[in-house]
């Protein structure tokens, strides 16, 4: 339908409206008499579902239509103009298209006779899910909140964890028929502007005619789409993005997904959790330390077992050499399709797993990893080893926090297993040279992939000290590199003059009584 602007006349903006959701049952559509005489016609439409039997009663639309009819002609038309009805959300609209919008968001609609706007008044939405508990980024301790499929929802609970009004959110389109929301979200004086220049350019470089997740986002706004590394950080915790957003990186959020992106990221960034902050720095830095390890197994472990088996026994003691051919003695096949053969084995299973639901996919792949695994050892068809080295891979794939990057790395084991297959070790040395040439290369919104690694001194080497280890956190006082170098300082220890509000600084002391007891002595200092 041709856009056109809201008319006086009421007659003409129910044509329009009427040809624009014709054969839409969904769509209700009520003409109305209000006023003191009923001489004031109004129409309203709205989506059924958004509506009910309890909207005239409880909601600010029945508050309003209740009001209107005491009130003479002219004071419903200057009440209308004015936004006299008490309705804080309520919104004007100009143009028809913009109304029709409007309801497809979710709102009621409401046209007057002889006014010229069309007036949005909110209402209960979209049906949506409530929140939920985080099912793939689970932590020991911190909120479990997840993300929701509303994106209004999503950056409430941003805003929940960041209160400020320098949260700024920016609210797009996406998908030319499904004209989805998405929001843009960042921390104003943190970011770098290029960063929310270069997303808003790349989110106009393509015109598709739906989004329905957020991942058709991420990999339409991939620079590097052959790359099986992911530019973009994705997570369902809220309390991530809040971080992401004080680091001074960019978050996106799209209606009717339950995940959000962080943007920019690197490796690094990929291998941090939530709760490495949340926990004291020890564990949290032997956890971390595991990570990394675990990411480096999780694609060469099965390649290292085939270039050491078949081609440089002689860096193996003797007695594990003889070990290993005790154990594959009867077996017909070679190392390498022992080892495809259970890969290929446990991907299935965990494909299997993650279609079911959760009560039998959880009982296939236990039962049907034990099963298999025990039958293809007692069949001769595989060696106790090879089961070893495929559970261990798998264990170090999980142990990696995000699912987008830990899947980078089982797509590279199988690269890794027909290297190693080929050449042995100096496979393996190809293969690593490889992903670290591409990785090298590899760059996230102009921010190498590398990052902290490279470019350290950027940040006068302050991003390097959290990277293997977690320091303590009374030394994490700058934020990373990606932050606006004019407010790169997070945390001041002993000094609060800083904080908003306050006119000195507080010092706790701990000061030893008479009697021989320790007592905390707060002093204000002005």
């Amino acid at each position: 339908m041709e856009n056109r602007n809201v008319s006086k006349n009421l007659d003409e903006n129910i044509q329009w409206w009427k040809a624009a959701f014709s054969d839409c049952a969904d769509i209700k559509m009520l003409e109305m008499s209000l006023g003191e005489d009923m001489s004031v016609r109004t129409f309203l439409t709205y989506i059924e579902i958004t509506g009910g039997e309890s909207m005239l009663e409880k909601r600010p639309l029945g508050r309003l239509l209740t009001s209107l009819p005491r009130l003479p002609r002219q004071d419903v038309l200057r009440k209308m103009r004015k936004n006299g009805m008490g309705v804080s959300d309520a919104v004007p609209f100009a143009t028809m298209q913009e109304a029709a919008d409007g309801l497809l968001a979710g709102e009621c609609i409401l046209f007057f006779d002889g006014f010229d706007r069309a007036i949005k008044i909110p209402d209960k939405g979209y049906p949506a899910m409530s929140l939920q508990e985080v099912e793939s980024e689970k932590s020991v301790r911190g909120s479990n909140e997840r993300f929701s499929n509303s994106v209004k929802q999503n950056a409430a609970l941003i805003r929940k964890r960041i209160r400020s009004s320098d949260v700024k959110v920016q609210e797009q389109k996406v998908g030319v028929r499904s004209g989805t929301n998405l929001y843009l979200v960042y921390y104003d004086g943190l970011i770098y502007p290029e960063f929310l220049e270069e997303m808003e350019r790349r989110l106009k470089s393509f015109t598709i005619d739906g989004v329905q997740d957020i991942g058709v986002v991420q990999q339409l706004s991939e620079k590097y789409w052959y790359s099986p590394f992911p530019q973009f950080q994705v997570t369902e915790r809220p309390d991530r993005a809040a971080m992401a957003l004080l680091e001074g990186r960019m978050v996106v959020l799209l209606d009717n997904s339950p995940e959000a992106l962080i943007f920019p990221t690197d490796y690094n960034s990929f291998i941090k959790t939530t709760d490495d902050y949340y926990s004291r720095w020890e564990i949290a830095s032997f956890t971390r330390i595991l990570r990394y390890v675990a990411s480096f197994f999780a694609m060469v472990l099965p390649g290292l077992y085939l270039a050491v088996t078949n081609f440089h026994t002689q860096i193996l003691p003797t007695k594990l050499l003889l070990s290993f051919a005790a154990a594959r003695q009867g077996v017909p096949f070679p190392g390498v399709i022992e080892v495809l053969l259970m890969e290929l084995s446990f991907e299935l299973l965990r494909e299997a797993g993650v279609r079911l639901p959760d009560a039998m996919g959880n009982t296939i792949g236990i039962v049907g990893g034990l099963i298999i695994g025990q039958a293809a050892v007692d069949a001769n068809i595989v060696s106790p080893m090879v089961v070893i080295i495929v559970a261990f891979t798998a264990l170090c794939s999980f142990a990696i926090p995000n699912e987008d990057f830990a899947a980078a790395f089982r797509l590279l084991k199988f690269v890794f297993i027909g290297l190693c297959a080929a050449w042995g070790y100096y496979g393996f040395l190809i293969g690593l040279l490889f992903v670290l040439i591409h990785l090298a290369q590899l760059e996230s919104f102009g921010m190498p992939y590398f990052t902290p690694f490279v470019g350290a001194d950027l940040s006068k080497n302050a991003d390097v000290r959290d990277t293997f280890v977690r320091p303590p956190s009374e030394l994490l006082k700058r934020r990373p590199v990606y932050a606006n170098k004019n407010n790169r300082v997070r945390l001041r220890v002993g000094d609060q003059s800083h904080t908003p509000g306050r006119s000195g600084k507080a010092v706790i002391r701990f000061i030893k009584s008479d009697s021989g007891k320790n007592q905390v002595r707060k002093r204000s200092m002005e």
